[in-house]
């Protein structure tokens, strides 16, 4: 077997010791291009057995480190370098996000040689003093330029300025923009940029790989990807989205349509994108939609189709879309649907990559040219017939707990690691049920309470009514009924064999619903023409007051006089004959009794003062008249007359203006 021509140019170059940019192709072997140098700086048991280094060599600190921009990127650098490193036992330890701290904290200090990881969880164990990047020789940027595309560049300078002055710094990606040169420049020494080239020639993508570019209408792109994928020799296949709901939306129409899809996106669990790619790698799985996430970096044997369901953003990601198939010298076929509002983009990449592909040919499930182009058998419908549905499916690749710390909901987030725990059912509770109280209307009358009320005490046994007597309904009282009802209360308590001392509320056995105290009557307010009686039945009022009673009555409410009833005009004569009738008992009134103070009122410039006597000392005030409120007519009429003659209003003047 022989080398990639990027490993053949990389490696001598690289086992020196040199700084290197590597540039080639996706899928021409980058990874062992830079993992075999980073391996043999490595110092592990092995070489001090060997003879090849000193025992003070040996450190459980990281010795090389790699750093990536995503999780999948992660785990597939990490799993090549322990297939390399497996002869000499060296130690490859995997850190990225969505995982717990605890298990790559206990990996870090039982000892690591070379670390795989993301920035931000490499940053976060570094601040907690976790990880030790003092001995660190050598670094690798895996896919430099997506880190700067993603804003890691301030991360990856964090990270550089953590490490030893004095080591080797290797820069692998399939695409170098000026960014990543500069970047090199500040943090490099003296690098060497190998950049390979393949024997097929300068194309951007590899020759054994066949481009197919169509227009396709979006309501059309489901049925015509599922008849795509019952093409002739299709084996693994992988459909590219640029969002999120997209790829969700796609994958469960795939499965509603007998197909074994699996989605990886942002909005999953680390979990569930590890099950659905390994469910993709263990062939359980055969279509695996995505976003640009898994776009790089991942290296799955048997892929054959690549499907750009959405045109992606720039030439950079569509050839890392590209690269994941026909990898290490095998063929494979990339399709692009290409919707009539995405032709603009796509010329632009059609152009940077040099393509053929200019114009796309209109397209729909029921071309001809679809289906002899990518070879689909006639009569294909859009629904796998069953007879080929031999896929055990996503769900017969067991879901892992990792412990995730940022999960964001679905299948594998925290909410479905939390349904998988089953939970005990709770115990039967043995607390006696509450017992409730006799209400006023209920027709036992403390056998539920198991406490015996006064009044069944008092009252003959003969005249408790009966357990199973029907409940009457409670009834309320309106304002009418509440005279009468007081009446027959009165005779409840004259007929009952009790003592008369007995309160009325005691008697509830002849009737229960006349139990209840009659209300207060409700405040009266008089009317304009009852005002006026009201004051000449007062004195006499006042003399009754005097008389034994009793009981004493309770006070009449306050009542308030109306406009009328204060200009009534009141005889003064007579005013002193009542007085007189009164004398001297009026006069040693207490003076609890006394007349409430009248408010006050603020007379008109025109009011007639009304005499007006005091009941109690008998003496004839005057009050004021009420206020009148004039109208607009009768204030003119009321309007002394001028002693002057008012002069005739002058005819207006009248004024041009002249408009410019």
């Amino acid at each position: 077997m022989s080398p990639f021509p990027i490993q053949e140019m990389t490696l001598p170059v690289a086992l020196s010791g040199t700084d290197v940019i590597g540039q080639a192709k996706t899928g021409t072997g980058k990874t062992l291009g830079f993992g075999l140098p980073l391996l043999e700086r490595v110092v592990v048991p092995a070489d001090v057995e060997a003879g090849r280094a000193r025992p003070d060599q040996l450190t459980d600190s990281p010795q090389a480190l790699v750093v990536v921009p995503t999780r999948e990127l992660c785990t597939q650098v990490t799993n090549d370098l322990l297939t390399a490193g497996k002869v000499r036992n060296v130690r490859v330890l995997a850190i990225y996000g969505g995982r717990a701290y605890e298990p790559q904290v206990e990996a870090l200090k039982k000892g690591v040689d070379v670390i795989v990881g993301t920035p931000g969880r490499l940053l976060d164990l570094a601040g907690q003093k976790k990880l030790d990047l003092s001995r660190v020789k050598a670094l690798v940027l895996d896919e430099a330029d997506e880190m700067l595309d993603l804003g890691f560049l301030p991360d990856v300078e964090k990270i550089m300025n953590l490490l030893p002055a004095k080591r080797q710094t290797m820069l692998f990606s399939a695409t170098m923009p000026g960014a990543v040169i500069g970047l090199a420049r500040r943090y490099m020494s003296q690098p060497t940029h190998i950049r390979a080239v393949s024997e097929d020639g300068e194309g951007a993508t590899v020759a054994n790989i066949a481009q197919h570019v169509f227009r396709a209408h979006n309501m059309d792109k489901p049925e015509l990807v599922s008849r795509i994928l019952q093409a002739e020799g299709r084996g693994l296949a992988m459909i590219f989205c640029r969002t999120k709901r997209t790829a969700a939306d796609i994958a469960e129409q795939l499965e509603r349509r007998g197909f074994a899809s699996g989605a990886v996106h942002g909005d999953l669990g680390q979990g569930a994108r590890e099950q659905a790619l390994r469910a993709f790698r263990n062939g359980k799985v055969d279509v695996l939609v995505c976003t640009d996430v898994a776009a790089r970096g991942i290296d799955v044997e048997g892929v054959t189709h690549v499907i750009n369901y959405q045109t992606p953003e720039d030439e950079k990601t569509f050839l890392h879309r590209v690269g994941r198939t026909g990898r290490a010298g095998n063929k494979g076929t990339a399709v692009t649907l290409v919707d009539w509002d995405d032709i603009p983009r796509w010329q632009l990449i059609n152009k940077a990559l040099e393509l053929d592909f200019h114009e796309p040919e209109e397209t729909y499930s029921t071309s001809p040219h679809l289906y002899e182009q990518l070879n689909i058998p006639a009569g294909t419908k859009g629904i796998l017939p069953r007879a080929e549905r031999t896929r055990a499916g996503l769900k017969a690749e067991e879901l892992e707990d990792l412990g995730e710390t940022g999960g964001r909901g679905g299948r594998g987030g925290r909410g479905a690691a939390a349904a998988a725990v089953v939970t005990e059912e709770r115990p039967a509770r043995t607390r006696t049920p509450r017992q409730r109280r006799r209400t006023r209307g209920g027709s036992e009358l403390g056998a539920e309470a198991g406490v015996e009320s006064p009044a069944v005490a008092e009252a003959p046994a003969a005249e408790v009514p009966a357990a199973d007597e029907p409940r009457r309904p409670r009834r309320r009282r309106t304002r009418v009924t509440a005279s009468a009802v007081a009446a027959v209360a009165e005779a409840a308590v004259a007929e009952a064999p009790v003592a008369v001392s007995a309160p009325v509320a005691e008697i509830v056995v002849e009737a229960p619903a006349v139990v209840e105290e009659a209300p207060a009557k409700p405040k009266r307010t008089r009317t304009r023409k009852t005002a006026a009686a009201a004051v000449v039945e007062a004195p006499a009022a006042e003399a009754a007051a005097e008389a034994p009673v009793a009981e004493e009555a309770p006070a009449k409410p306050k009542r308030t006089r109306t406009r009328k009833a204060a200009a009534a005009p009141v005889e003064g004569a007579e005013v002193v004959e009542v007085a007189k009738a009164a004398e001297a008992p009026v006069a040693e009134a207490p003076a609890a009794e006394a007349a409430p103070k009248k408010p006050r009122r603020v007379p008109t410039r025109k009011a007639v003062a009304t005499p007006i006597p005091d009941v109690v000392t008998g003496v004839v005030t005057e009050a004021p008249a009420p206020r009148r409120t004039r109208s607009r007519k009768s204030a003119a009429a009321a309007a002394p007359e001028p002693d002057f003659q008012m002069a005739p209003p002058s005819e207006p003047v009248r004024t041009t203006r002249r408009f410019r």
